[in-house]
């Protein structure tokens, strides 16, 4: 039986929260949605998904913060991370990698860039 993969999205953002768990749903995607590091975190606690989504400037903890965070956590180490930025700054790309990210997306983004770094992200997850 194939199992739908489940994506975490944090996004402060409620509009671009909700479409792109939209997005991601009509691909197939289980997606559960927060809008904080705090409620991730929360969740976190009893759940894993296949790959996480998450904003850069999130509510009471940066995103970058939350990758390394989850980083150096050995239940979340290995989960396939994409930072949602409207930031290109080439430093703020190298933080999110240096932090553990293994995407990164600027917002506004097109779809189906979107579409194929996650399918990347989730057919990793598969192989782990």
């Amino acid at each position: 039986m194939k199992t739908i993969p489940r994506i975490l999205l944090i996004e402060e953002e409620p509009v671009l929260l909700e479409i792109t768990a939209f997005r991601l749903e009509l691909l197939g995607y289980e997606v559960v949605t927060k809008e904080s590091a705090e409620a991730a975190l929360e969740w976190l606690n009893s759940e894993l998904p296949d790959v996480l989504l998450l904003g850069h400037y999130l509510p009471g903890m940066d995103g970058i913060d939350l990758i390394n965070r989850l980083s150096n956590d050995t239940r979340t180490a290995n989960l396939p991370v994409m930072l949602l930025s409207a930031n290109s700054d080439l430093d703020d790309v190298q933080k999110a990698y240096n932090a553990g990210a293994d995407e990164f997306l600027v917002t506004p983004y097109d779809p189906a860039v979107l579409e194929q770094k996650v399918q990347g992200l989730a057919l990793a997850a598969a192989e782990a």
